[in-house]
């Protein structure tokens, strides 16, 4: 089963800011102290989040390493597919935030 993850931020009357990603439903494993499997999320889309979106000093610990594992599998999956001067610009796109 494939599904949408699109967390977003809405401002009544003014804008919206969704980030989408297809994620595909993995067969259950077991999960350290967890009563029984559980089926888990593999992400499909891989292109970079947009960074102007991020602002840094707000993301806790986890969800820095979350952000930067992403990125490094993006740079990882895509990058040995795309020309020199797209590699160049997803390197700058992916790097640590």
């Amino acid at each position: 089963m494939i599904l949408s993850n699109e967390p977003g931020y809405y401002k009544e009357g003014a804008y919206g800011i969704r980030i989408e990603n297809l994620q595909v439903v993995t067969a259950p494993t077991d999960i350290p102290g967890g009563e029984r499997p559980m089926m888990g999320f593999e992400t499909l889309t891989l292109a970079p989040i947009d960074r102007r979106l991020i602002e840094p000093k707000l993301l806790t610990d986890a969800e820095r390493a979350q952000l930067n594992a992403y990125h490094a599998r993006v740079l990882a999956v895509v990058g040995p597919q795309v020309e020199p001067t797209v590699r160049t610009w997803l390197e700058q796109a992916t790097a640590p935030v």
